[in-house]
């Protein structure tokens, strides 16, 4: 009721966005608000609690959750800056600006970008110059908006730092909200005709909404209101970081803290089942534990070296560490996998075996052939997880080093925890993974390719490998693409995945 009765008291003085017309605005600049405008989210905890978990873990999101309370007390009863002031403090404080910027840059904005407001969209995106004024800090909110949508300038609220380290406190003139954004946007055009089009969702906006020829208000978003599409975005997400697979309202944070004690012993007991029992056995084991095994396809039978018979290749779609350990469980045996990275604390406890590439083609080509004499082998080809339904590159090399080739396709499903990073621990990964009520895994076996199909019979070897990965793709309903393990680092860490030693992380 009182949404309605605010909208009701803009309308007496701006249109709602829905009647804004977008023809003829190439030229035209909009200056719009983020919270509640541009975004569909009115509220900025959310990523402020994302903030608080990347970078801080679960304490850090437990002090901003009891912090949130006086927030928005001061929100209601004082001003819109005081709330601000508290969540920024408490989000931020002793926090590195440098881990904050790398949240900023490889966990935001997928979650941001899931909660564009389509009727703001169609007229952002419609303007040849786009602005956001915004009460958030700048740190946090630049690089989706300039990455992802095309923003040419972001003013948002400055915090101070401290030896590389944020302070929790603001820059003068402090949070920006009313007259404070009319002075940040008069700086910022200073030297440039001010904005035709303003937008905003609140009263706070209106100073600077009238600063615009035109302005338009967007009313709060019902359940109707449906997210702009990924594919409608200028620059779809594909690769992202961070533990949390949704965002957290205050009571889906609150069930995070309470739930991760819990998870995690969970995940110790569901480990020790996956390590300590026979694979037939393990299976039932997951299901017993809330691990959801579902099988596709009919797996071929284990290969006999001892009758001379050479080792089957499987291809299998990468999305964690677990993907080997899975694909036994559905296959009933232990299988050989290769690897670039596996934490020693993993090759430990592993119940498979796993052999370390060293990233020299010659040289994994010649060690995976005496690995298919000894029997069956998992590769993946992408060399590296992806979360998004896509699969990156395949390399070729597998499919000059065998004719026995088997395409299986993997997916996973989590409601709480991703089980990758490139952030942070490796070790953390199958915790995380584990961690989740009811992690699910879902492995396709697809047909032996035909002895038509393979380099055997003189098929070239990236043609083979696309082949694969096409067929992979449609059944697991994924999208090829021509990604690499490079291109994922260069986005997530701005390097090429490897270590200092010169190998593959």
């Amino acid at each position: 009721m009182a949404d309605d009765q605010k909208y009701s008291e803009y309308t007496n003085q701006y249109s709602a966005i829905c009647k804004c017309e977008t023809s003829g605005r190439e030229k035209q600049t909009v200056v719009s608000d983020l919270d509640g405008t541009l975004l569909r989210e009115r509220s900025s905890f959310p990523y402020f609690a994302i903030v608080a978990f990347e970078v801080g873990g679960v304490l850090r999101l437990l002090l901003l959750l009891l912090a949130s309370p006086i927030a928005g007390i001061l929100y209601y009863f004082i001003s819109e800056s005081a709330g601000v002031r508290v969540m920024i403090f408490a989000t931020f404080a002793g926090m590195k600006v440098s881990d904050i910027e790398s949240v900023a840059r490889t966990v935001l904005p997928k979650f941001y970008s899931s909660d564009l407001h389509p009727d703001t969209w169609r007229v952002f995106s419609a303007c040849g110059k786009r602005c956001v004024l915004t009460a958030n800090p700048t740190v946090m909110v630049e690089p989706f908006l300039k990455e992802c949508l095309g923003t040419d300038m972001v003013i948002g609220t400055e915090i101070i730092s401290w030896k590389g380290r944020a302070t929790g406190l603001v820059k003068n003139p402090g949070v920006l909200v009313g007259s404070n954004k009319v002075d940040a946007l008069l700086k910022a055009f200073e030297d440039a005709p001010l904005p035709e089009l303003g937008l905003g969702d609140r009263k706070t906006d209106y100073p600077f909404m009238k600063l615009c020829k035109e302005g338009y208000i967007v009313p709060p978003a019902t359940a109707g209101v449906q997210a702009v599409r990924a594919e409608k975005l200028p620059k779809r997400v594909v690769f992202h970081d961070g533990r949390l697979v949704h965002k957290l309202t205050p009571l889906t944070a609150l069930i995070t803290v309470l739930w991760i004690p819990v998870g995690f012993l969970l995940a110790c007991l569901r480990i020790a089942a996956g390590t300590l029992l026979p694979m037939r056995v393990a299976y039932y084991a997951y299901w017993a534990l809330g691990v959801r095994v579902t099988i596709k396809g009919t797996p071929p039978s284990a290969a006999k070296t001892s009758t001379g018979q050479t080792g089957v290749l499987f291809i299998c779609s990468h999305r964690t560490l677990l993907d080997p350990i899975f694909l036994s469980t559905a296959l009933g045996h232990p299988i050989l996998t290769v690897t670039y990275s596996l934490s020693r604390f993993w090759e430990i406890i592993s119940p498979i075996k796993s052999i370390r590439l060293t990233g020299d083609r010659t040289t994994d080509a010649s060690m995976i052939k005496k690995l298919l004499q000894k029997g069956d082998l998992v590769i993946y080809p992408e060399g590296t997880t992806c979360r998004e339904p896509f699969l990156l590159r395949f390399s070729a090399l597998f499919a000059e080093l065998s004719d026995e080739l088997v395409p299986v396709g993997i997916s996973n499903k989590m409601c709480m925890f991703h089980g990758t990073t490139v952030r942070g621990s490796k070790a953390m990964d199958p915790f995380y993974f584990l961690m989740n009520p009811s992690p699910a895994y879902e492995v396709t076996f697809l047909k032996k390719l035909s002895h038509e199909s393979t380099c055997a019979n003189g098929k070239l070897s990236h043609d083979v490998a696309n082949n694969i990965q096409r067929m992979i793709a449609s059944s697991l309903s994924f999208e090829c693409t021509n990604f690499t393990r490079k291109d994922k680092y260069k986005t997530l860490a701005g390097d090429d995945g490897t270590v200092a030693t010169g190998k593959p992380r």
